[in-house]
């Protein structure tokens, strides 16, 4: 089975968007517009009201597992909100009998969790390895 895995995404990637915190709408078009469809512009300073938020899109993953890397230090990628959409997709892999990271308890770094939604925390900047 196919896995997918997320490191260090950040905005339009495995971080809330809702949660308009390091690299949100605005910066991320400014910075990269081509990642984006022109309509999410329309979304700039008015992330709360989004249609869905990254939790959702990660349930499309779903039944396959996917891992979320993140960085303490990699304020821009928001790992916290990486974490809390893995943590929020847990639900939509219940409907396949799967297991997501367990808790809503931000782990430290250099620990992993979860099953089919696994998530890892490491010590560091925005990077692959440390």
């Amino acid at each position: 089975m196919s896995t997918v895995i997320s490191n260090n995404s950040g905005e339009g990637g495995a971080s809330l968007a809702r949660r308009n915190f390091g690299e949100n709408i605005a910066y991320s078009i400014a910075h990269a517009s081509w990642r984006y469809c022109d309509r999410f512009r329309e979304y700039i300073n008015r992330e709360e009201e989004l249609p869905f938020d990254q939790h959702i899109l990660l349930g499309l993953i779903a039944p396959r597992p996917v891992y979320i890397a993140s960085a303490s230090e990699d304020l821009l990628a928001d790992p916290k909100g990486e974490f809390v959409t893995a943590a929020c997709a847990e639900p939509i892999y219940r409907l396949f009998d799967k297991k997501g990271v367990g808790t809503m308890d931000w782990p430290l770094p250099d620990s992993s969790i979860g099953h089919s939604v696994g998530y890892h925390l490491r010590a560091g900047k925005h990077a692959i390895t440390t």
